[in-house]
């Protein structure tokens, strides 16, 4: 099943696999499709090694990279990566430091064993330019995205120059239109369903609209696909590939921990909610106490982009580390889009490949056997 879109890049299968673990990046693009690696919160130290493992694993294949570099944030005037974080600290207010961690002692999280960790810098262009400059030194990277609007000139001009495919979401009409006035070659066109940062437009009303609004330009469908009868309907609106996040968070190569993948695996599509508690942009996620407490009147309202992340960027890598400990699955941070209701087992990235096409051509003999035939 081969796309234009898929000839362009050299693979089989018009499959992404959005993920942050490089088990799954290397099983997704060594079964047809192309695993792209979300590096949000990584330092360019941890970026380097983590794309030295996949280069080394991966064998002939290629796979991408997902950085975020929103259009607007604060400090964004800032080019000194010390001056933005010195910003960031001072502008942070003291209650909001204070709620964050009586959330996390109420619900048992451990401690970080190392107070002098510093914290990664992300959501800003100041980062995002780090992580792309060493994407951009791997042979095998292909692909560039930026999950947060359109990407600086600067940087498209850089893939571009570099003789590779840089792309970005769209979670509204007017954000696809506007990547491609920028010269992107692709858009990920992600509905409300989605996990992580989206619009508030579903799936099955924008993704049609998007590629009629920016035809030829491909576009990815997003947002609700955990089957093949979910692929075949993508495909169906014009769909050059579809965008995948959710279905490998609880796959074998995942790096999740034994209380998330319980998490994923109890919650229904009833159990998710659109937050800003966490990144200070909505973002859809496993609805629980943390969510819930930003939202009271009588606490602290989450602080815009990227100062919330600045904040609670230690509450995500402990209730990560110690996602079993006491309840901390009551305030962790657990991304993941509607379609976490068909999430009910642990499959390998490579079956839920082959699940998808099976699926995938169930459904559409189905749709050829209730056509009617000259």
């Amino acid at each position: 099943m081969q796309t234009e879109f898929c000839k362009q890049l050299g693979i089989e299968l018009p499959i992404f696999a959005f993920t942050h673990c490089r088990d799954v990046v290397v099983a997704v693009s060594k079964a047809g499709g192309i695993g792209v690696l979300g590096a949000v919160g990584f330092s360019a130290a941890r970026l380097k090694e983590e794309l030295d493992w996949i280069d080394a694993h991966i064998g002939d294949h290629i796979y991408g990279v997902d950085t975020a570099i929103p259009q607007k944030y604060e400090g964004m005037d800032k080019t000194n990566p010390e001056e933005l974080v010195a910003m960031l600290q001072s502008a942070i207010p003291q209650q909001h430091r204070d709620f964050a961690n009586k959330l996390l002692a109420d619900a048992g999280v451990p401690e970080w064993p190392d107070k002098d960790d510093e914290v990664t810098l992300s959501f800003s262009a100041v980062q995002a330019q780090l992580l792309v400059d060493e994407a951009l030194t791997r042979p095998k990277c292909r692909m560039i995205v930026n999950a947060l609007g359109t990407p600086p000139a600067d940087i498209v001009k850089q893939v571009h120059d570099s003789g590779r495919l840089i792309g970005a979401l769209a979670g509204r009409l007017k954000h696809g239109i506007n990547h491609k006035k920028a010269g992107l070659d692709f858009v990920v066109c992600q509905g409300s369903e989605g996990g992580g940062h989206a619009g508030e437009v579903t799936s099955m009303i924008l993704w049609p609209q998007m590629v009629d609004a920016i035809a030829p330009l491909p576009v990815l469908a997003a947002g609700g696909i955990g089957n093949g009868r979910q692929m075949l309907a993508a495909m169906s609106m014009g769909a050059s590939g579809v965008w995948m996040g959710s279905m490998w968070l609880n796959s074998v190569e995942a790096s999740a921990e034994p209380a998330q993948r319980e998490s994923y695996m109890k919650a229904t599509s009833e159990d998710t909610v659109r937050t800003r508690s966490f990144t200070g942009k909505t973002a859809r996620v496993l609805k629980n106490e943390w969510t819930e407490a930003w939202e009271k009147d009588e606490n602290p309202k989450p602080l815009p982009m990227p100062l919330q992340g600045y904040l609670t960027f230690d509450a995500v890598r402990r209730t990560h580390r110690y996602a079993g400990s006491g309840d901390c699955q009551k305030v962790a941070f657990n991304p993941i889009g509607q379609v976490v209701g068909q999430i009910n087992s642990i499959e390998s990235c490579r079956d839920i490949v082959f699940r998808l096409l099976n699926e995938y051509s169930e459904a559409l003999d189905h749709i050829n056997a209730i056509t009617p035939q000259e």
